[in-house]
């Protein structure tokens, strides 16, 4: 839908009594996300995120009959892992086999770009989301709020985890326009969130580095249209050496990768080359990606994700994360 159509609805809505207009247009132009196109099976690897999330989210959306009581599907889900492997794409390819309006937030942005008025706009941001249901609402970073209360906490910050809570609550709740909004929140770093806040979230999914089959299946992706001449013996080269890299990480890799066929053709144009000559250039001189331009970005691209957080995440994970009993 457009955000036309969300204008009307809303506007239309009971759920907005007394929410501002300026504060709920606010959320329907910077935070609803329109045209979802991705779904589960774009996304490389994760098999076992996906068979959690699709289980306890996405079947009871297309059976709500059936998924009563005890079955009913969560309320709160966390994903948490190391930064860099795609938990804002689970996010909304969650959204979209849901079918559901979604809405994106960085809980910093709350802080900062909203400052004062971040515990307004959580409050709208949540009515706007009963009137649009169903609905998936996506805290970024809800670390960067969501931590642990102190009694030296800004007062801003206390107010605005209030008003998250309380609102969560009624997300809770077994009121129809409630049980169809589902709230995501991301972090780095699970072990900082508050415990009243865990609670809220009743699935924690671990999203960890690409194993090795996901690492190939990103790279057989990520090399799709670029002209390579690269065996399979290859692949299995750069999936063993490239453990321990997020899946950004090798984005990054690759991108570098490919530069070097491109810049051994640059280095030969003449200075002042017009685009004619450029375009020629690089549409016939690139040579193919080889093994050897990988082993030479290798020593450049490094992991980003360090063991200590990885050990800290697999520690938290075996002990507050959720899985699938068989």
């Amino acid at each position: 839908q457009g955000s036309g159509t969300f204008e009307a609805q809303l506007k239309e809505s009971p759920f907005l009594r007394g929410v501002e207009e300026k504060l709920w247009r606010q959320v329907l132009e910077e935070v609803v996300v329109a045209d979802l196109q991705s779904k589960f099976d774009d996304i490389c690897g994760l098999e076992g995120a996906k068979q959690v999330l699709y289980e306890s989210v996405v079947l009871p959306e297309l059976a709500p009959a059936f998924f009563t009581g005890l079955k009913a599907p969560p309320k709160g889900v966390l994903l948490f892992g190391p930064p860099g492997n795609g938990k804002t794409m689970l996010a909304k390819a969650l959204a979209s086999e849901r079918q559901s309006t979604f809405f994106s937030i960085s809980a910093a942005s709350l802080v900062s770009k909203w400052l004062g008025e971040g515990e307004k706009l959580v409050r709208a941001l949540f009515s706007c989301a009963r009137a649009l249901a169903p609905t998936v609402i996506f805290f970024d970073e809800c670390d960067a709020v969501l931590t642990t209360r102190s009694t030296g906490e800004h007062e801003g910050t206390r107010r605005l985890k209030n008003e998250f809570l309380l609102q969560s609550d009624g997300v809770a709740s077994s009121a129809a326009h409630d049980a169809r909004v589902l709230v995501i929140g991301a972090t780095n770093r699970p072990q900082d969130l508050d415990e009243a806040v865990l609670r809220r979230f009743a699935k924690r999914v671990y999203i960890p580095l690409p194993d090795a089959a996901s690492r190939r299946q990103i790279m057989g992706h990520l090399l799709q249209g670029e002209k390579c001449d690269l065996a399979e013996g290859d692949f299995e080269e750069m999936v063993t050496d490239t453990e321990g890299y997020s899946a950004s990480d090798l984005k990054t890799l690759f991108a570098e990768m490919v530069m070097i066929p491109v810049r051994e053709v640059l280095v030969t144009l003449k200075v002042g080359a017009g685009s004619a000559a450029v375009q020629q250039s690089l549409d016939n001189d690139v040579r193919p990606v080889l093994i050897s331009d990988f082993r030479r970005t290798l020593g450049i691209v490094r992991p980003s994700v360090g063991s200590e957080q990885l050990e800290a995440l697999a520690m938290w994970n075996r002990k507050f994360g959720s899985a699938v009993c068989h």
